[in-house]
């Protein structure tokens, strides 16, 4: 099988056509290659070769996308880390994953994140080596300067990635995904998103994340279209960006559609070149997907997935239905189902836990046998979330399993008394999770953040819960907030918020 990801299995065709490009560097597909192959004589000079681990702590830019390549054209594998992870946290990854070699920055190490020297201390403690590359480093190299490179490249089973999970229910798990969970994944999303050479994604998302891997990164050098790296998402530069290169779509998560929908009227850009806006990675209301639509002129996709399936496992057509509010039917190749407690698979219509089965789940999670094992069972991989199904196969996720509250003996599901919240005018984003309490066990409290120009208060969303809801699923209390704590991929972070007090005010 060839895997077209890769660049040195690029029809010959492409090979002045442009790949991928950031603030500094703009490579085709024939320089992609080149540089690919110095970059693999780079880390074999460091002694890499198959089966090791490659760190790459490197910010968003091309030199964390060849390093990447150059791990696989060398038959390694690559585990990104976030370059603004403390060196306690690049320590437990580091040491999981049983990485070789450290890639970074070097003293350009990006705001928050560890510098060189910081980086090299983690080396040697680790008993691994570090190396810092930069433009300069993987451009101006000659492959032919460099050792000879081994045919021993990447193969279809060989372990491409470990990525590991944010960790929001206790240490960070690596998922082992395969050069064939990345094929699948990448076929899959072209076919979905209906992907050709013509193409062009705007990249925002961090690229330690699989999302950015995968549907902005890989999918489109699978098809030999073009990638526009941007460093660092703001919303200004990012419209400068999207006029300036014209993409045909990007992949954002709910965060990113919150502030650009917050941006005031007098913002007009050019998104003409927009085929369409993919949204992802953390539940959203319907209503933010409609305003930013409303907005911008996007066409909203909205999808779901896990890094354990390689990413997506339904999004909503490109053409076609589109239902808001709802992730999309399965994508072809991959099936979805509602199971119950007792592991039974429910009809359309009824609340279960979300289960996925297909080619693009993960090889299981490093060092961790017992729970790969309870994770994926008889062939489904359970995914933790709570979700319904409907009749044309339309899957609506109502919450994590584990962020269910349990108000003397009913079960509450944040997700809904967030999308009641949402319904207000001036809403821009809502958080719901449970509270101990001594007399009912848990009770549900929110914290709200507005439109920096609305004037709604916490009087008006209680009222509004109580019109709309049962008396049980009113929150306790409701805050409004500047804004809500995320964690390292931009999802709302529940751990921590269940520790904030809700009497914070804005």
């Amino acid at each position: 099988m060839t895997i077209r990801y890769l660049p040195w299995n690029q029809p010959a065709d492409l090979a002045e056509q442009p790949a991928v490009r950031d603030d500094e560097v703009e490579l085709t597909y024939a320089e992609l290659a080149d540089r690919v192959e110095a970059m693999a004589g780079l880390l074999r000079q460091h002694g890499i070769g198959p089966g090791d681990v490659v760190a790459v702590m490197l910010p968003n830019r091309v030199e964390l996308v060849l390093t990447i390549l150059a791990a696989w054209r060398l038959g390694a594998t690559a585990t990104p880390i976030n370059p603004a992870f403390t060196a306690t946290e690049a320590d437990y990854q580091l040491g999981d994953s049983r990485a070789r070699l450290i890639v970074n920055l070097g003293a350009e190490a990006p705001d928050g994140g560890l510098p060189s020297i910081a980086v090299d201390d983690l080396a040697v403690r680790l008993g691994l080596r570090s190396t810092a590359v930069d433009a300069a480093t993987s451009t101006s190299e000659s492959p032919a300067a460099l050792p000879p490179v081994p045919s021993g490249e990447a193969a279809i089973d060989d372990i491409a990635l470990l990525i590991y999970t944010s960790g929001s229910t206790g240490r960070p798990k690596g998922v082992m995904l395969s050069h064939a969970n990345l094929v699948a994944m990448t076929e899959q999303m072209t076919r979905r998103l209906q992907l050709g050479e013509d193409d062009h994604c705007l990249l925002i998302l961090p690229l330690f994340h699989v999302n950015a891997l995968l549907v902005s990164v890989l999918t489109p050098l699978a098809v030999g279209a073009q990638v526009t790296i941007m460093g660092r998402f703001a919303p200004e530069p990012f419209l400068a960006r999207l006029e300036q290169v014209r993409p045909t779509y990007f992949s954002g998560v709910p965060a990113i559609f919150a502030l650009l929908a917050a941006l005031p009227e007098e913002v007009i850009p050019d998104t003409s070149s927009l085929r369409y806006a993919i949204c992802g990675a953390a539940p959203v209301s319907a209503e933010l997907l409609a305003r930013a639509e409303q907005r911008f002129g996007f066409v909203m996709v909205e999808g779901y997935g896990l890094t354990e399936a390689t990413c997506a496992s339904a999004v909503n057509p490109v053409d076609g239905v589109r239902k808001l509010g709802t992730v999309g039917p399965a994508i072809e190749g991959q099936r979805i189902a509602i199971m119950s407690l007792d592991e039974e698979l429910l009809p359309p219509g009824a609340r279960g836990e979300v289960v996925i089965a297909g080619p693009t789940v993960m090889q299981g999670y490093l060092n961790r046998p017992e729970e790969t094992a309870a994770t994926i069972r008889d062939g489904w991989l359970h995914t933790g979330d709570v979700g319904v199904l409907d009749e044309d196969g339309y899957l609506t996720i109502v919450d994590r399993i584990k962020d269910l509250i349990i108000r003397g003996g009913e079960n509450l599901y944040p997700k809904e008394i967030e999308a009641t919240l949402a319904e207000v005018d001036g809403v821009l984003e809502v958080a719901v999770v449970g509270r101990p309490d001594e007399v009912m066990g848990e009770v549900p409290v929110a914290y709200v953040v507005c439109y920096p120009d609305s004037s709604v208060t916490e009087e008006q969303l209680r009222a509004h819960c109580q019109q709309h809801l049962t008396r049980v699923k009113v929150p306790v209390s409701i805050t409004i907030v500047e804004e809500l704590p995320r964690n390292p991929v931009g999802k709302i972070d529940k751990p921590t918020l269940r520790g904030w007090p809700t009497l914070l005010g804005r």
